[in-house]
């Protein structure tokens, strides 16, 4: 057997075997989809809430009154704004060390910190793809819920919203995979995720080439069977449309 072979086999059993290291690798599998899940349940939060205000403004505050909801909504309407800015105009890595080291640095939750970070984050991107999914929505379906006696509030709640997760879902989807590629960074605030998992049999080994290989393979195993189910998903929607 050549040689090179006989050292790949070595080295594969220094970085996964001895020690029981691969541990690692599994720990950072199961917290980079916990950290994702979380993440994305939460910027889902904050994406319904600033596309509620955002398009609740667009399309209700010139016609109404004079009064503190209309003052509220447009403040609502202003911190939405700022948020959408600035999360979407700085890289999530500053945004979790500002997280990590300022805003909660008397926290020892890392995950908690990576989470919120992240949800933060996902938040600004999901509440356009909400308000995008809103404004899709015919005028028409809006009219007619008015013309049965619902309210703003009820229309959108019984007749909008549900058109509109109909037609986001891919588009959630796939928020939630470049989520889960994004959450490579967790590790620099002490996140045992899969690419700290790797960093630290790297720095136990000194090896370099199995530990990132491995990760590289798991993170795009993980992406096509993800991206798979996404298109399962718009395939059973094109099929429930007909």
């Amino acid at each position: 057997m050549p040689e090179w072979i006989l050292k790949l086999a070595k080295d594969f059993s220094t970085a996964f075997i001895v020690d029981n290291r691969w541990k690692y690798i599994v720990e950072g599998i199961q917290n980079t989809l916990i950290l994702t899940f979380f993440a994305l349940i939460l910027g889902v939060v904050f994406g319904i809430i600033v596309a509620g205000i955002r398009t609740t403004y667009d399309k209700q505050y010139h016609e109404m009154r004079p009064s503190f909801a209309k003052a509220l909504l447009s403040i609502g309407n202003a911190i939405s704004r700022v948020y959408l800015t600035v999360i979407r105009g700085t890289p999530a890595m500053v945004q979790i060390l500002i997280i990590f080291f300022i805003i909660m640095a008397s926290s020892d939750n890392k995950m908690l910190c990576g989470i919120i970070a992240f949800g933060i984050n996902s938040g600004a991107y999901v509440a356009e793809i909400i308000r995008g999914g809103i404004m899709s929505i015919d005028v028409g379906q809006t009219e007619a819920g008015r013309s049965l006696g619902l309210n703003y509030m009820q229309t959108m709640w019984f007749i909008v919203l549900p058109q509109t997760f109909k037609n986001i879902l891919p588009a959630l989807a796939n928020e939630f995979i470049v989520l889960l590629k994004e959450t490579a960074i967790a590790g620099y605030v002490g996140v045992t995720d899969l690419t700290r998992g790797a960093n630290i049999i790297r720095g136990i080994t000194y090896q370099s080439f199995w530990p990132l290989m491995a990760i590289a393979a798991i993170y795009l195993i993980m992406v096509l069977f993800f991206t798979w189910l996404v298109d399962v998903l718009e395939r059973r929607l094109r099929k429930s449309e007909r």
